[in-house]
């Protein structure tokens, strides 16, 4: 059977948010959510800061992706960057996970985007396999460096 998707919409802000938690407790980075229903409303349907795709078995949601528009000044173009993606334990090799980048690559070319973009954690080999097994290319002669909250804050007060 096809695996079908659906857009997520303002009700499901919290099945958006139970899926960001199953995810940050697969990383052990539980106590690093602090997301809200009320927020990620806001960022998401008010500011479309952010979109999700659902992929689905029958009527259930099993997997999602949270994604959002970055841009490559060398390209000149739009790319798609993908924030989260997870599928829920009991329904992986099933190629939900491969469904909902194969949708978005899709989504991303058709909207004119140059590249698709996303961090996978050092430790989690089982994704890394996954991701090049699909053909991606790890970017290993970059680091990320991130301003986050207080530093942030600190840093753009000066």
């Amino acid at each position: 059977m096809e695996p079908r998707f659906r857009t997520a919409e303002r009700k499901d802000v919290g099945l958006i948010l139970d899926f960001i938690r199953a995810l940050a407790e697969y990383e052990g980075m539980i106590d690093q959510v602090v997301a809200t229903e009320s927020l990620l409303e806001e960022q998401m349907f008010d500011h479309g800061k952010a979109k999700a795709i659902f992929v689905m078995e029958g009527d259930k949601e099993v997997g999602f992706a949270l994604y959002f528009c970055n841009f490559s000044t060398f390209r000149g173009r739009a790319g798609l960057y993908l924030e989260d993606l997870f599928v829920l334990p009991e329904y992986r090799g099933k190629g939900y996970g491969k469904a909902l980048i194969s949708k978005l690559a899709q989504m991303a070319a058709d909207s004119g985007c140059e590249r698709m973009e996303w961090w996978c954690l050092d430790w989690n080999e089982p994704s890394i396999e996954f991701y090049k097994a699909l053909g991606a290319i790890p970017m290993d002669e970059w680091t990320v460096y991130r301003l986050t909250g207080d530093e942030l804050r600190k840093f753009g007060s000066n």
